[in-house]
């Protein structure tokens, strides 16, 4: 019979690295935590502060920013400091509490990035109707839906994952807390647990990233053969195209960690996948709103002067 017992806290074994080369990894993470904080940061104040971006789009959008501080804050400092700490522990609370907030901040991002796709496309497609149909109600309805589902979906992981007994180790083979990693070191039976991911987790990524897509492959079959123009065609994409870049990113680096069925010799591919999508991602998204939206420039020139960004 396997020994169980209450453990406390984990060992996180985090990144596979060279030592000398610790002090330039870590300088890489700060620079690109430095960069989500102001760029992100920047974006949300922008999008409050300036009036003409009080609109539909720019609500959701304004979303984004908020969560990607959270999301990376929820595991670049943990990482950075396991870098430089010789203790790498985490408590038991704190490993399932950032496992709850990790997949509710990504959940709720998954969801909001469909639901902006969904506004384009009635911004598009239904133009005249469309501030009937995505009035302030249905905004704030979307997107507190998106929210708290998102809040669910995370406490169901949380609360199944919390339940069960871990004998087999306290080293966690991940840089943060996560379900799939978690689940290696239980002594329990985890099927169920493993059911969730692929049916509802995957699901999840899935129909999101299908339904945002489908909001896009109907606006392009709409200004093709309805509108038969070119140059429509051109203006709605550039005003999707950001928007686009994102999603892809971040359906991407989500379906390979959580829909690829994971081998021995797939670990350090998906811990290397789960780095660009903590990490890179969220600083990615300040870049691309800014240099890609002509509203945001002009925002920018407005509130920070047209010098900074002649």
């Amino acid at each position: 019979m396997e020994n169980i017992t209450r453990v406390n806290e984990f060992i996180l074994l985090g990144l596979p690295c060279i030592q000398e080369l610790k002090p330039v990894i870590i300088m890489i993470f700060l620079i690109l935590y430095m960069i989500n904080l102001f760029g992100n940061g920047g974006i949300l104040m922008i999008v409050i502060l300036e009036p003409r971006l009080h609109s539909p789009m720019y609500f959701f959008l304004g979303n984004l920013p908020f969560l990607g501080i959270c999301y990376s804050s929820m595991t670049l400092p943990t990482l950075m400091w396991n870098l430089l700490s010789t203790r790498k522990a985490i408590s038991f609370l704190g490993c399932i509490s950032q496992l709850h907030f990790f997949h509710f901040l990504g959940s709720t991002e998954s969801m909001l990035l469909t639901i902006m796709g969904f506004d384009r496309f009635v911004a598009i497609c239904y133009p005249l109707r469309y501030t009937i149909i995505m009035n302030p109600q249905m905004c704030v309805l979307l997107a507190g839906g998106a929210w708290l589902a998102s809040f669910f979906h995370a406490l169901m992981h949380s609360v199944m994952t919390a339940r069960l007994n871990f004998c087999h180790s306290q080293k966690l083979n991940y840089f943060f807390c996560d379900v799939k990693p978690l689940l290696n070191l239980a002594c329990d039976d985890i099927r169920l647990n493993q059911w969730l991911i692929r049916i509802v987790t995957c699901s999840l990524v899935i129909a999101t990233c299908f339904l945002t897509l489908l909001s896009y492959f109907y606006i392009i079959g709409f200004l093709l053969f309805k509108h038969r123009s070119c140059s429509a065609l051109h203006k709605a994409l550039s005003t999707c195209v950001s928007h686009f870049m994102v999603v892809s990113l971040f359906f991407g680096t989500a379906g390979l960690i959580y829909i690829r069925p994971t081998s021995n010799t797939s670990v350090i591919q998906e811990r290397f996948v789960a780095v660009i999508h903590t990490t890179v991602t969220p600083v990615l998204n300040p870049l691309i709103y800014t240099l890609r939206n002509k509203e945001v420039m002009l925002s920018l020139r407005k509130i920070f002067g047209k010098d900074l960004f002649a």
